[in-house]
């Protein structure tokens, strides 16, 4: 929807704060500019909204806000007659500083700035169109799991520099430590010697409660385990750890619990979704990528116009600034930090999964490309591929994509052994 389509009844600048906002409106057919401030709070919000669909008899009105997410971003979703344009803080900023260069700044100027921005640029800018309320709802439930993720990394690497002080034989005992065993065993038994003064049934009966089974393994860990030594005694440095270890531990599993939660909230959600079967097929997306995938492009196919659209939507596409003789190209910073993280994360899983991506990636690093960057190329690429399939609405193929590629021979399979590889996966001769 193109917001000069539509005849707004008003334009209004909100600039959002914790406790109060700022706000600037110019009715349609109007220069004359009203400023009001309005308290934090659901009731003063409801009140002055409300009024504005019984002042414009129900006509639609344009909220330019540099919020793209937040409590005041949901307030307004639940007014049907209110079109919300994002303007970007760094877009804003730049226009502030064009017109008063002394850096002065103030929540009623920014109001005011923000209503001008949005007038003046309205065939530049676009409402943001609301999603289904089952994408958004995934969208929230992927972006909470990789928090809580981060938060599962953290604490596994704060109890691993633990244990490495004063019970290192842990980490090859208790498993993965970010897993319910591993948990359980440092609840269990967080000191040496504590382990050891266990009976060897104890031990072998938790090993099968909590799904190991490999006979000769366990057996391997109780011989250690009566042999070992402790890596110190110091009664200080043991106690405090073990202290620590019985704070961390409990909220490691509180988050392992909670991330099968999200887990299983999303593979829900997710399966039931008629562009699953799409997202599913990309190589290395599994259950966890995919999900993010398919929230990071949408279901409005005329969100983008092209593949270039969204890579430079996500931040994967390069940006080059020239002056003169100069010219640098790096990455770019102003995008969505977690969409550019699932391209990122799925191009790095998709080189386990598919021919040609792995071979693609390791022509980037014999190229002399650092890991990240030869992940963003490959993910550039990526994004031409998702579009495509999105756009179509049809699953990936790998076979069919590495036949064209043969086809085309892009530079960089001249050095690759993909087309052989290929071959002789397919040649029902060989």
């Amino acid at each position: 929807m193109e917001s000069e389509e539509i005849d707004y009844a008003a334009w209004i600048g909100l600039d959002w704060s914790s406790d109060e906002h700022a706000i600037c409106l110019q009715a349609s057919g109007c220069s004359h500019l009203e400023h009001c401030t309005l308290e934090q709070n659901p009731k003063a919000l409801h009140k002055w909204f409300s009024s504005l669909l019984t002042r414009f008899g129900g006509r639609k009105v344009a909220v330019a806000i540099e919020q793209s997410r937040g409590a005041v971003i949901h307030f307004l979703l639940g007014f049907s007659f209110v079109h919300i344009f994002r303007i970007h803080p760094k877009s804003l900023k730049n226009y502030r500083d064009a017109l008063h260069p002394s850096g002065a700044k103030d929540d009623p100027t920014d109001a005011e700035l923000l209503l001008q921005f949005a007038t003046l640029h309205q065939d530049k800018i676009k409402p943001w169109v609301i999603g289904e309320p089952e994408i958004r709802f995934l969208l929230r439930l992927v972006e909470f799991r990789r928090k809580t993720v981060g938060k599962c990394v953290r604490l596994t690497n704060e109890i691993t520099q633990l244990c490495k002080d004063y019970f290192p034989q842990a980490l090859d005992w208790a498993g993965e430590l970010n897993s319910v065993m591993a948990c359980d065993f440092l609840l269990k038994w967080p000191t040496l010697e504590k382990l050891q003064k266990s009976s060897p049934i104890t031990i072998r009966r938790f090993y099968e409660q909590h799904g190991s089974r490999r006979r000769d393994l366990i057996e391997d860990r109780l011989k250690q385990i009566r042999s070992e030594l402790p890596l110190t005694t110091d009664g200080p440095v043991i106690e405090a750890a073990v202290l620590m270890v019985k704070t961390l531990v409990p909220q490691l599993r509180s988050i392992i619990d909670s991330i099968a939660r999200f887990d299983q909230t999303i593979e829900k959600i997710f399966r039931k979704h008629p562009d699953a079967e799409i997202f599913k097929s990309f190589p290395g997306a599994g259950s966890t990528m995919a999900p993010r995938l398919l929230v990071a492009m949408g279901t409005d196919r005329n969100r983008f116009n092209s593949a270039e659209e969204v890579a430079q939507y996500c931040g994967i596409a390069p940006v080059t600034e020239t002056s003169g003789k100069a010219r640098w190209v790096h990455r770019r910073f102003a995008c969505s930090q977690f969409v550019r993280q699932s391209f990122h994360e799925f191009a790095g899983h998709s080189i386990r999964f598919s021919v040609w991506a792995h071979d693609y990636y390791k022509h980037k690093r014999a190229a002399g490309k650092g890991y990240n960057a030869a992940i963003r190329s490959l993910a550039y690429r990526w994004i031409r591929i998702i579009y495509r399939c999105w756009k179509d609405r049809v699953p990936y193929n790998e076979q069919i994509y590495v036949q064209s590629l043969i086809r085309r021979q892009p530079h960089w399979l001249a050095s690759s052994p993909l087309s052989k590889s290929y071959d002789s996966q397919n040649d029902p001769a060989l």
